[in-house]
């Protein structure tokens, strides 16, 4: 029995050794191209180890370093916000649906539910923010539509529902009311839950631009994917047009097109790739523990 367990553990360590080895190769291969010489890697293709050092994507991507910056901080502005009252909602109707003794239980989940498979599309969405709550070139127009998410809320109901009813009672005998009880007692026991819940909706934030490109024109106003991606189709239209290349004084033999578009990729998820291994911990408890019976 002990070397069945040993074998068994050896082959669980061995198998996560191949998944992260299996996952973090790529993203060397992108810091390995960004820092690459675009020659270089024309000549030579994409390589582990860089054979000609070279800076000029992140020269290139840099080169207005205020927008940049300003754009960072229109991100990070933007997902501490609406991480923190995303998951603020999505608890307090989690809990309010997770509760047995609340008469429209069933009702609130199903009308949750079904707004995870049916939404009203693009066009009235799109009306809504412009027409009626006048949200244009507004900050909240990129934290109001992904404000809450069903599934979230779902994940959160089922974290929640494990939380004994007894508990909620003898706090009611001992005079608490329902918001000292939910900010006392119910969130400090969904630590894991919030911790993982608040890691999922601060990617969702993080990575959003669609919502931006819809709504935003003002420059200052900017989130950071989305000048990524308008710095991503002016390399694509430049490395498409090489007569106007020519015209700007762009040697397109030099130009940093492959490393730039890799480099994109790191000033993009970089960030939350250092912010990840704090909440991992939190993130397969809250996950395993929410999704169990008993």
């Amino acid at each position: 029995m002990p070397k069945k367990f040993e074998f068994s553990n050896l082959f669980l360590n061995l198998f996560f050794i191949v998944l992260s080895v299996v996952v973090i190769l790529p993203f060397l291969l992108v810091v390995s191209v960004s820092l690459t010489n675009e020659k270089a890697l024309a000549q030579d293709g994409y390589r582990f180890f860089p054979k000609t050092f070279s800076l000029d994507a992140y020269r290139y991507l840099l080169d207005a370093p205020e927008m940049l910056v300003r754009a960072y901080g229109v991100t990070v502005m933007v997902t501490v916000a609406g991480a923190l009252l995303g998951l603020l909602l999505t608890a307090m109707t989690a809990y309010v649906i997770s509760r047995p003794d609340y008469r429209y239980n069933r009702i609130t989940t199903f009308y949750v539910f079904f707004t995870m498979l049916f939404s009203g599309g693009l066009v009235p969405s799109y009306i809504l923010m412009t027409q009626y709550l006048h949200l244009k070139d507004n900050l909240l127009a990129l934290i109001l539509p992904i404000l809450l998410s069903p599934f979230n809320i779902m994940v959160m109901k089922g974290f929640m529902s494990k939380i004994p009813l007894e508990i909620i009672e003898s706090a009611k005998i001992d005079g608490a009311r329902e918001f000292r009880i939910f900010f006392r007692i119910i969130l400090p026991l969904s630590t894991p839950a919030l911790a993982t819940l608040g890691l999922l909706i601060s990617f969702a934030y993080w990575n959003e631009w669609f919502n931006a490109m819809l709504y935003i024109d003002d420059p200052n106003k900017v989130p950071l994917q989305l000048l990524l991606v308008r710095t991503l189709n002016s390399i694509e239209f430049l490395t498409s047009n090489s007569e106007f290349a020519q015209q700007l004084g762009i040697d397109l033999a030099s130009f940093p097109n492959n490393s730039a578009r890799m480099a994109i990729a790191v000033l993009a998820g970089g960030p939350m790739l250092i912010i990840f291994p704090f909440f991992q911990r939190f993130f397969v408890k809250g996950l395993t523990v929410g999704s169990l019976k008993g």
